[in-house]
């Protein structure tokens, strides 16, 4: 019996080998023919950088999701705002390219800052003398505000400029959990901390609302004067103001009208379009392609590019994007432990020079916000300058984090401060006595067994954890205080959880400088004596192979899961965002309850962005994060498969 036990063993053990040999085969022979197709990549003579935006845009894209695709399954594109901002300067400077060719059919928009970027890398394209030419059936705000940028702005005959403005609805949950006797212990410090509200109220309270219109109204001006400055002679408000009797009073469609108004500059079917292309550049090499012109899609010149050098003295790029967790996380989402370590690796590294925090985030743990400030502070005592460079959102735990750089870059419309903390814990005592589910214990002390989340929290718990908050805010007073050379009287009336435009962040002292993060790159490398083109090394950990596979199949972009089909005009888009806003509120809601008990986080900051890389989520479907799957299910979230 033990021979033939001996035998049966080590057949398994050369099949498990085969199988292992056979997968490395197939990986082989996948990433040769990828290298090869690469390496044959060239950029034809007087052709166009055709940039297909689709998706969104965001500040470091999430993992790519190789089984999502393989099953079919309708995903949102995820286009790394810093790499096409690389991308367009290289073009820029190339002289094989003669235009841009923007298709932003597909795009369904980003961050106000992240696009401000990519607009003014197209204004230094367009100061070479090269032009920028845009398409889209129709238009959102996103698009509309991307394309500004362009010489010329296209659209189909049968699209519209659909331009809404910042703002939206934000979901309230306390009458769900009424109704299923959950109870919801709030612990907070700050007027205008309102993450807690969706909680504990059924709308928003005055203080909250005030904030949040006041920050809405600063986000709509500078968009007005992006594009005001952008399409001469054109004046957003008035043309707003009056299309309803545009509409109204002419017997015409909505294209037609947008052309009048100045909206656009030509009405043309995307064919059409190709065609004129083709005319302007001469045929492309595809003859599967109809009207096909001279070109070579962004991601393969992206891919063709060296767009970061490999060597040399370098300024070092950390991302802080998505939720601040604690422990370790993968990119689109903010583990403190792997940045942290991230961090150190900057410093242990001898190209690197200077470091660049760059943040995309409205916070999370306070515990794993306060990791990565703590190793941005010893970075700066080993000798290495350390700049902050604020995405579109840096708020509570964004901003904690920031605290820890010499200098703070942000862009005008970043949505910044809410330095606030809360902590948020719900009891069901109530939901299980309605099935007969009663509790009793046995203590030793007033804190045995608490925070008892069946039996509920006792008041000596509550003081307790309250206190707990009340402490960590008077740290993060502190925090801003000294870092931002200010009496923590000051500080303290510009907290208590308020959220702020990067206008009003910089007339605050919050911020040092506006400018985006090639701005911020500049500065590190002067402080640091590198020139004025330092070479640039962005901080990753090391990929495992399946993953190394799926990000070269995927072009390095994030197939990120959204239920429905892909939008096709600006309406589809408008309702596509918004479905992605409020299933990432759900995703929030849940991930409170299973995240840290004391928080620095803003959920209002959803609302002006894209959360397809969302807090609770993975590839965009929600963790029920230790809610009941009833509470899930009557709000509408959807239920991951386990």
């Amino acid at each position: 019996m033990s021979f033939l036990k001996s035998v049966w063993h080590l057949l398994v053990g050369i099949k498990d080998l085969l199988a292992l040999l056979f997968l490395l085969l197939v990986f082989a022979i996948v990433w040769a023919s990828i290298s090869l197709t690469t390496a044959s990549v060239r950029t034809p003579s007087g052709a166009a950088l055709l940039i297909d935006l689709d998706g969104v845009l965001v500040d470091q894209a999430s993992e790519p999701s190789l089984l999502a695709s393989l099953a079919g399954d309708t995903v949102v594109p995820e286009s790394d705002a810093a790499v096409l901002v690389k991308a367009i300067d290289a073009a820029a400077a190339d002289p094989a390219i003669r235009m841009i060719a923007l298709d932003l059919d597909g795009f369904m928009g980003g961050g106000q800052a992240n696009i401000e970027a990519v607009g003014k890398a197209l204004k230094r394209f367009r100061q070479t003398g090269k032009q920028v030419e845009t398409w889209a059936t129709a238009y959102s705000d996103s698009a509309y505000l991307l394309a500004s940028y362009g010489n010329s702005i296209g659209m189909s005959p049968m699209g519209a400029v659909l331009l809404t403005g910042p703002g939206g609805s934000r979901l309230y949950f306390k009458e769900a959990l009424d109704k299923l006797n959950v109870d919801v212990e709030v612990f907070r410090v700050g007027t205008y901390k309102s993450f807690v509200e969706p909680f504990t109220r059924t709308e928003a309270s005055p203080e909250a609302k005030l904030a949040d219109q006041t920050l809405t109204g600063d986000l709509w001006a500078i968009w007005r004067q992006e594009v005001d400055a952008n399409r001469k002679g054109l004046d957003i408000t008035s043309t707003l103001a009056s299309w309803p009797e545009r509409i109204a009073g002419a017997n015409r469609n909505q294209a037609e009208l947008a052309k009048d108004a100045g909206l656009v500059d030509t009405l043309i079917s995307q064919s059409q379009w190709h065609q004129h292309l083709r005319e302007q550049l001469g045929a492309g090499d595809d003859p599967d392609i109809p009207g096909d012109f001279k070109r070579i899609d962004y991601r393969d010149y992206r891919a063709s590019k060296p767009l970061f050098a490999e060597s040399g003295p370098a300024v070092g790029i950390v991302h802080v994007t998505g939720t601040i967790v604690d422990g370790e996380a993968p990119p689109g989402q903010a583990g403190g432990t792997t940045i942290a370590a991230l961090i150190r690796q900057a410093v242990a590294d001898r190209d690197v020079r200077a470091l660049v925090v760059r943040i995309d985030s409205g916070g999370g743990s306070a515990l794993a916000s306060d990791e990565i400030r703590q190793a941005m502070i010893d970075a700066r005592k080993a000798g290495l300058p350390v700049v902050a460079s604020f995405g579109p959102v840096a708020a509570s735990g964004g901003y904690w984090v920031g605290t820890g750089a010499d200098t703070i870059f942000a862009s005008p419309s970043t949505i910044t401060g809410s330095i606030g903390v809360f902590g948020i814990i719900p009891t069901f005592q109530r939901t299980l006595a309605r099935f007969g589910v009663t509790s009793d214990s046995v203590t030793t002390t007033p804190y045995s067994g608490q925070p008892d989340i069946v039996g509920g929290l006792n008041a000596p718990t509550r003081a307790l954890i309250q206190g707990q908050v009340e402490d960590t805010y008077r740290q993060f007073i502190t925090l801003v205080a000294s870092a931002r050379k200010l009496p923590a009287a000051e500080v303290e009336k510009i907290a208590e959880g308020r959220v702020w435009s990067g206008t009003r962040a910089r007339d605050l002292k919050l911020v040092d400088r506006f400018g985006g993060l090639e701005d911020a790159i500049a500065e590190a490398a002067k402080q640091a004596k590198l020139g004025d083109k330092p070479r640039v090394k962005v901080m990753r950990p090391p990929e495992p192979l399946l993953q190394m596979l799926a990000n070269t199949l995927l072009g390095g972009e994030s197939q990120a899961h959204m239920p429905g089909e892909a939008p096709v005009d600006a309406l589809s888009a408008a309702v596509a965002v918004s479905r992605l806003r409020a299933t990432a509120q759900l995703a929030e809601a849940a991930a409170v309850a299973h995240g840290a008990t004391i928080q620095a986080s803003c959920m209002g900051c959803t609302a002006w962005s894209i959360p397809v890389g969302a807090p609770g989520t993975s590839s965009s479907a929600v963790h029920t994060g230790g809610w009941p799957p009833l509470i899930l299910k009557l709000l509408g979230a959807h239920m991951p498969k386990r």
